[in-house]
């Protein structure tokens, strides 16, 4: 079943790439990130592919099993911003037919492939000779989610303007460390049981909290005229500047990768809600 997982991962990320490239529908100053990622998962795949067949798995000091289950929670969540992003960016750059029809399927492929990395999840996780913990496996993706998030924050242009916004970067930056103390303070692994606790519950609850107020204001700061934002690419200055990833780019990944991890969390409040 791992190798169909495979097949379908490496089809979806190379269609959806070789796509984008094609018909020129890729914008090197736009489409850098989700190029990226699509030719990341396909050549670790290839890598993974490799291993398997070679049966190399023993050579490796760490967990196989627990390898996977972080790979590809990490690449169906990048596969899925990629999703997202790349059309909400490219649509409205690209001309009437093929291009815009190579930009849809790329699309949906690169959607293919972020709904076959979370079977493939779920199925090694269910499939391990080890128990495998959904909460500390929640826990490990709002980490990862948090970190892209603190990446694009890493440019003060995008929040030192607003007060409200700056309440949204301590959001990520406390909840982000109240994820490692959490993880830290059970030993979380993938394949070890993480212990339900009323710290865990606790902290999961803040976080829903403190995500909500994020993922209302970050956006609305942004995005809208009214509250000092900008609701179109193309009057980002710098947009037009030739970045790579200009200042209403970042400002869009950081409201999508708000909303994922607000998502993410609420499930980890009901499962962590049930066990107690």
């Amino acid at each position: 079943m791992g190798y169909f997982f495979r097949l379908l991962q490496l089809l979806s990320t190379c269609v959806a790439l070789s796509l984008v490239a094609s018909e020129r529908a890729w914008r090197a100053d736009v489409s850098n990130w989700s190029m990226f990622i699509w030719c990341f998962c396909f050549v670790v795949n290839h890598f993974i592919v490799l291993v398997e067949v070679c049966e190399l798995q023993e050579q490796f000091s760490l967990s196989w099993d627990n390898f996977l289950i972080t790979y590809t929670c990490f690449s169906a969540l990048a596969c899925l911003s990629a999703s997202i992003m790349y059309p909400i960016i490219h649509l409205q750059l690209l001309s009437y037919g093929t291009q815009q029809n190579h930009a849809i399927a790329a699309t949906a492929f690169s959607f293919i492939a972020s709904v076959v990395y979370a079977m493939e999840t779920i199925w090694t996780c269910v499939n391990t000779s080890e128990s495998c913990s959904f909460i500390g496996l929640l826990k490990k993706l709002e980490i990862i989610v948090a970190c892209c998030i603190l990446a694009f924050i890493s440019n003060t242009f995008l929040y030192m303007h607003q007060q409200a916004l700056v309440w949204c970067v301590a959001v990520y930056s406390i909840c982000f460390i109240l994820g490692v103390i959490s993880l830290l303070r059970h030993r979380c692994d993938c394949d070890e049981s993480l212990p339900s606790s009323h710290f865990v519950f606790g902290q999961t609850v803040l976080s829903v909290l403190l995500y909500t107020t994020a993922a209302v204001l970050w956006p609305l700061h942004q995005f809208n005229e009214q509250f000092g934002g900008n609701p179109q690419r193309s009057r980002d200055a710098s947009c037009n500047a030739g970045y790579s990833v200009c200042i209403w780019d970042q400002q869009l990944a950081v409201a999508t990768l708000t909303a994922i991890n607000l998502l993410i969390y609420m499930v980890d409040l009901v499962i962590s809600a049930s066990r107690i």
